[in-house]
């Protein structure tokens, strides 16, 4: 759109103030295009990030988490930085904090709460 007004501008004649206005239509449009990047990608991701560092603070033994390579498990210890995780019966492994995310089932059910509300 705006180049089609700048080669309007220019086959007219116009000049200066046509090019001037191009200009400051312009910058308008690169200031919404950073509005909507900002409100339709950076901030949702934002969001979600803390909504994960929330969860991950808030672990405690028992809970049943997925960890980032999809493995399936229950929390049995956490340390500082890595959390025991019962993948079967006798079957422990350690694995980083980082790396856990709340399972499948836990975010279903957190779901169905939310909607009644």
């Amino acid at each position: 759109m705006v180049l089609n007004s700048i080669l309007l501008d220019a086959a007219a004649g116009t000049g200066g103030q046509a090019q001037g206005t191009a200009g400051w239509e312009s910058l308008i449009m690169i200031v919404a295009l950073i509005a909507i990047f900002y409100f339709f990608m950076i901030r949702p991701q934002s969001k979600k990030q803390k909504q994960i560092k929330k969860f991950r603070e808030g672990l405690s033994v028992g809970d049943k988490v997925i960890t980032a390579g999809g493995i399936y498990g229950k929390i049995r210890d956490i340390k500082e930085t890595t959390i025991t995780l019962e993948i079967s019966d006798n079957v422990k492994i350690r694995i980083d904090k980082n790396s856990v995310y709340p399972s499948a089932e836990d975010a279903q059910t957190d779901t169905a709460v939310a909607d009644k509300k």
